[in-house]
């Protein structure tokens, strides 16, 4: 197949390089044939909204049996996040990476479907409703018999927390969950946050103390103790139980006989630079336009 010609399709329709090379290899190198079966399947359109920002969505949690997972799936707008067809392929997503032992997103959306491969389903939906449908992160987790899951969906899938709790119970794996979709912990223990997140909060912090007037050793003490706050303020372990602010979410777990083994917190279009809407500039594009 003529390299130059499928350069050439994929700048036309902006589609990836092997849906160029099947459609030209379906029409005998027929440039217009080729496009106009690449806009039949959907995915020349498809492909042009890939540049957009989907920072809208769900997400959501599936536990069967010994495994769970938490899904994110984004699209453009919160209109489409409420659509019956997205909802479907939300859950839908769930159930496929509950059911196969995936770790990377190559693997999961290379996953076979009556439908096709799971990217199949994601072009010809972007297509069908008009918006750019991204499935943009999962985690999936296995339990034993002396552990729990603890799930938690708060807003309708604006925040989905799956916790994984050795010990204790279904109802303190839970309120582990409610927990950290309210006070948004980002480690679960001090063990690990990363070295040089610390450094460079102990590096402002000591800035911050001799801008007080602070002396050196008096401004390394007042870094140690705010430092320990900062812990407190990140670390899920650390961080006051808001059941019961006396306790640490840590103690809590551990007064039920538990530990807690791991934590997964998704907070839909976290992270994503949303674009701020000009609404001038967009109407006056279209008349000039």
């Amino acid at each position: 197949m003529n390299t130059s010609l499928i350069k050439e399709l994929r700048d036309m329709s902006g589609a990836g390089l092997m849906d160029c090379k099947k459609a030209l290899e379906a029409n005998d190198g027929d440039l217009d044939k080729a496009m106009d079966y690449l806009r039949e399947k959907g995915i020349s359109k498809a492909a042009k909204k890939q540049a957009r920002i989907a920072a809208e969505g769900l997400s959501t949690i599936l536990i069967d049996g010994d495994c769970a997972c938490v899904v994110e799936v984004n699209c453009e707008t919160d209109f489409v996040a409420k659509n019956e067809k997205f909802v479907n392929l939300v859950d839908k997503i769930a159930k496929l990476i509950v059911n196969n032992d995936v770790k990377t997103m190559e693997e999961a959306l290379a996953l076979s479907t009556d439908e096709g491969t799971l990217n199949d389903i994601l072009v010809n939906m972007t297509a069908t409703i008009g918006e750019k449908i991204s499935f943009r992160r999962f985690e999936r987790l296995t339990k034993t018999s002396t552990q729990n899951f603890g799930s938690y969906i708060h807003m309708g899938g604006k925040i989905s927390v799956l916790t994984l709790i050795e010990g204790a119970s279904e109802e303190v794996a839970k309120d582990v969950a409610m927990h950290s979709a309210a006070m948004r912990p980002s480690y679960i223990r001090r063990e690990d946050v990363k070295a040089e997140e610390i450094e460079k909060e102990m590096s402002v912090l000591k800035e911050q103390a001799m801008n007080e007037g602070k002396p050196a050793e008096i401004a390394e003490k007042m870094v140690q103790g705010r430092i320990n706050k900062y812990y407190k303020e990140i670390c899920l372990e650390e961080q006051e139980f808001v059941k019961d602010p006396d306790l640490t979410v840590g103690k809590f777990v551990q007064n039920n006989g538990g530990t807690i083994i791991n934590m997964v917190r998704f907070e839909v279009g976290e992270g994503i630079e949303k674009k701020e809407e000009n609404f001038v500039e967009e109407v006056m594009s279209q008349i000039n336009g």
